[in-house]
């Protein structure tokens, strides 16, 4: 009984993956979400989705200073999807209930800008 009870406050404190087909269509319509970006900068600054937010994972804990509401939804996303993954765990301990893992800008085929901002 208390493996399921565990497992049930697992599930409801742990990373969600989402589709970037998904994403894309929840991002066009909840103005509320943050897309969380934890590549590197230089990464960052060559190709990232628009509206995103640029936190490297080796800051990952510096988030509650960007994202101080913890439930919060938020998309994470690195270039393949293993720093994402990384990132949104870390998250999760710290608190945030509605992480998503969008995994990588690799598979990302909308539209994406340069620059650092």
């Amino acid at each position: 009984m208390l493996n399921l009870l565990l497992r049930k406050s697992e599930s409801r404190h742990s990373v969600k993956k989402i589709s970037p087909d998904e994403a894309k269509q929840q991002l066009e319509t909840n103005q509320a979400i943050v897309l969380l970006d934890v590549r590197e900068a230089a990464e960052y600054a060559n190709a990232h989705i628009p509206g995103s937010i640029n936190l490297p994972l080796s800051q990952v804990q510096r988030v509650e200073e960007i994202i101080p509401e913890k439930n919060t939804t938020v998309f994470v996303y690195c270039l393949s999807g293993g720093r994402s993954q990384g990132a949104a765990s870390q998250m999760v301990k710290m608190g945030y209930q509605n992480v998503y893992n969008l995994g990588g800008i690799n598979g990302w085929r909308y539209e994406t800008v340069s620059g650092s901002h």
